[in-house]
């Protein structure tokens, strides 16, 4: 069963593939696909940003997308930047861009900095609608660390850990991320169907 996922994110796309990996589900991103719609994260949660992605890409396709919104919640700066995780140091920012204005907001407040990531997954085909929700808690570092990964990897310790999770490798951050947590949650929900 082929089901495009709504993002153009090579680094969510690969996640997600090695999540669905083995299963009866064929997993297609719009990078794959060749196209590049935006839609616009106009909703107040993830869960709305979440939907409105998964019912953008349904109408131009007509088959069955997966979707989520996911992002970083600092405690300290009472959930930010949330929904705004991927624009929070303006529109056109880079990630890092994003990261150094995290650090910079929280240079002055005491440590640790704790925080989770948030994901929202959602499943959307014309009419059933199944969603499932992942957290992985931790703390924020005042220094670029790593690699790997994409977003605010480098500054993010995941509790249990002493590595961020962009100096961990791919299998590792898949089995404890965020992003892992809400779809494979989602993905067992597709299998019952």
């Amino acid at each position: 069963m082929k089901i495009i996922f709504a993002t153009q994110n090579k680094g969510k796309a690969a996640e997600v593939k090695s999540i669905f990996a083995g299963t009866k589900f064929e997993i297609f991103s719009l990078y794959d696909l060749g196209n590049n719609i935006d839609v616009e994260e106009s909703g107040d949660t993830f869960r709305e940003n979440a939907f409105l992605k998964a019912k953008a890409v349904f109408e131009i396709y007509k088959v069955p997308v997966v979707a989520d919104d996911s992002g970083l919640m600092i405690d300290q700066l009472n959930g930010r930047p949330g929904v705004y995780s991927a624009r929070y140091a303006g529109e056109n920012c880079t990630y890092l861009d994003n990261n150094l204005k995290v650090m910079d907001e929280l240079r002055s407040l005491s440590e640790p900095h704790t925080a989770k990531f948030l994901s929202y997954a959602v499943y959307f085909d014309g009419k059933n609608e199944i969603e499932a929700v992942g957290e992985l808690p931790g703390r924020i570092i005042m220094e670029l660390r790593g690699q790997n990964g994409f977003g605010y990897d480098p500054i993010f310790i995941p509790d249990g850990f002493e590595q961020t999770i962009s100096e961990m490798e791919f299998d590792l951050k898949n089995k404890i991320s965020h992003r892992a947590a809400s779809f494979n949650q989602l993905k067992s929900k597709l299998e019952s169907l």
